[in-house]
């Protein structure tokens, strides 16, 4: 299961993290990541990682994000956060959390996933 939170209001320019907190069988997952959707608009893979051998990972971000959001997981990998600063109303959206077996491009580009939480609403406006 993967369940998120964190979400809410903010105002343009400030800081949300939100977290993804994993468990059962998707807890042995090889690539997780964070897609958002707006309203009217085609979902969008902004950050994902993918577990490297050694138990490290490779992270990636979209240009839209890059710069601004940080993907990271805490040691027991059983937590995912999405740290987001210097938000715009254009971050605004429903943020989900989703994991599977495949390459950050397949994941975060072509949207590919095995598993979703429920999504949390990210909120950006004056």
């Amino acid at each position: 299961q993967l369940k998120e939170s964190g979400g809410g209001l903010v105002q343009p320019g400030g800081s949300l993290r939100l977290s993804c907190v994993i468990s059962g069988s998707t807890l042995d997952y090889s690539t997780i990541g964070w897609f958002r959707q707006a309203p009217g608009q085609n979902r969008e893979g902004v950050s994902c990682m993918r577990i490297t051998d050694d138990g490290a990972y490779v992270p990636y971000y979209s240009e839209s994000v890059k710069g601004r959001f940080t993907i990271s997981r805490t040691n027991d990998k059983k937590t995912v956060f999405l740290q987001m600063n210097n938000l715009k109303p254009e971050d605004t959206g429903v943020y989900t959390c989703v994991e599977g077996p495949y390459t950050l491009e397949e994941m975060c580009m072509k949207r590919s996933y095995d598993y979703r939480g429920q999504g949390t609403q990210v909120t950006v406006s004056a």
